[in-house]
C-alpha cells in the first residue's frame, strides 16, 4: 500500500445472543450487562473514541434495541436530573452521548459467525480501512488497547491485531499469532493458528479481540465457506488476506477481561471497582472480608 489511509470507522458486533448469561440475558441484551456502573458496550465506544474514531457501526440483532436507544439522547431523564440538581450525573450522561450521526445500526439476520457479522457493515465502511472491537473483551489499562493498534497503523498501514501474552501451556485455548520481526510498538505476524494442538502453538501471543482490517476482507467474507461451528469465521478470512496483504501485531501492556464469561465478567467487575477512586477503598475492604470469611470455612471443612 502506498499511502496510508485514515482509519475513521469501527465496527462493533452486538448481534450475539449472550446464551452463557442466561437467564440474564433472556431480555436484556448480554451487551448491556454492567461493569460497576457502565455497560460492557459503553467500554468498547469509549475505547473506540479515545483512538480516535470518528464513526461506529454497530452490527445487531432482534431484540438489542437497549443498545441503541442507550446510545441516544433523553431529554426526559435529563430534565428530571436537572430539576433534582444533579448536574454531575448530567454531565457524564452528556459525554457519553456520541454526536448527531456518528452511530450506525445494522442487522445481522442470522446467527452465522463473526466474519458474516463483519461483513454485514460492508456498505456502512465502503473502501476503507476500519478498526473492529469486540465489545466481551474490555481493556483496562493506562489507555484502551486500540490506541496503541491505530500508532502501529500509522507507521506500517498493514493489518493489526491487538495481542497479549498468555501462559505456553493455556495456548491451545486461544488464537495465536506467529511472532516476526519487531516493528515500533509491535511485530510483523508469521502465521495465525486457532486454538493450536497442545505443545504445537508458533508464541503464546493470542488474538485479544481488537483489529484494524483492510476494506478487501469484506470480498473475502462473502465468498467465504462456513468453518468452525458451521459458521463464517472472521479468522479463516483474516489467513485468506494474509495471503495477499501483511499482518502485524501490538502487544497490549494492559490487561483484557473477556466478559462473555462469568469468571472474566466477575473479575472485571472486581478490578474497575478497585480502581475507582469513590468506591475502590469499600470494595477493597468487603472482598477482603468475603475472602478471608471463604478461607475460614475452607479451613474449617
Amino acid at each position: 500500500m502506498d499511502r496510508i489511509r485514515t482509519v475513521r470507522k469501527a465496527v462493533i458486533p452486538v448481534a450475539g445472543n449472550g446464551t452463557r448469561f442466561l437467564p440474564a440475558t433472556k431480555a436484556v441484551p448480554k451487551e448491556m450487562l454492567t461493569i460497576v456502573d457502565r455497560p460492557v458496550v459503553q467500554y468498547a465506544v469509549d475505547e473506540a473514541r479515545q483512538a480516535g474514531i470518528e464513526h461506529i457501526v454497530f452490527v445487531t440483532s432482534r431484540n438489542k434495541q437497549a443498545i441503541e436507544d442507550h446510545f441516544d439522547d433523553t431529554p426526559e431523564l435529563i430534565s428530571s436530573l436537572s430539576r433534582a440538581g444533579k448536574t454531575a450525573q448530567i454531565s457524564e450522561l452528556e459525554a457519553m452521548l456520541p454526536a448527531a450521526g456518528s452511530v450506525s445500526f445494522t442487522r445481522q439476520q442470522a446467527p452465522l459467525g463473526l466474519g458474516h457479522a463483519v461483513w454485514c457493515a460492508r456498505d456502512l465502511i465502503g473502501d476503507e480501512p476500519f478498526a473492529l472491537l469486540l465489545p466481551d473483551m474490555v481493556s483496562f489499562g493506562a489507555r484502551g488497547c486500540l490506541a496503541g493498534l491505530m500508532e502501529l497503523y500509522g507507521e506500517v498501514g498493514s493489518n493489526i491485531v491487538g495481542v497479549e501474552q498468555c501462559a505456553p501451556e493455556d495456548a491451545s485455548q486461544y488464537g495465536i499469532v506467529g511472532k516476526g520481526k519487531t516493528v515500533r510498538n509491535g511485530f510483523a505476524v508469521t502465521e495465525m493458528v486457532e486454538k493450536p494442538a497442545m505443545g504445537k502453538a508458533p508464541s503464546n501471543y493470542y488474538l485479544n479481540g481488537r483489529y484494524i482490517l483492510q476494506p478487501e476482507i469484506f470480498s473475502i467474507l462473502a465468498h467465504q465457506s462456513r468453518g468452525a461451528g458451521n459458521e463464517i469465521q472472521l479468522t479463516d478470512g483474516m489467513l485468506k488476506l494474509s495471503e495477499i496483504q501483511a499482518f502485524h501485531a501490538h502487544p497490549y501492556e494492559g490487561r483484557t477481561f473477556d466478559c462473555g464469561s462469568k469468571q472474566g465478567f466477575i473479575e472485571a467487575n472486581v478490578t474497575f471497582a478497585l480502581a475507582r477512586a469513590d468506591i475502590g477503598d469499600i470494595v477493597f475492604q468487603s472482598v477482603r472480608e468475603i475472602m478471608l470469611s471463604h478461607e475460614s470455612r475452607i479451613r474449617a471443612a
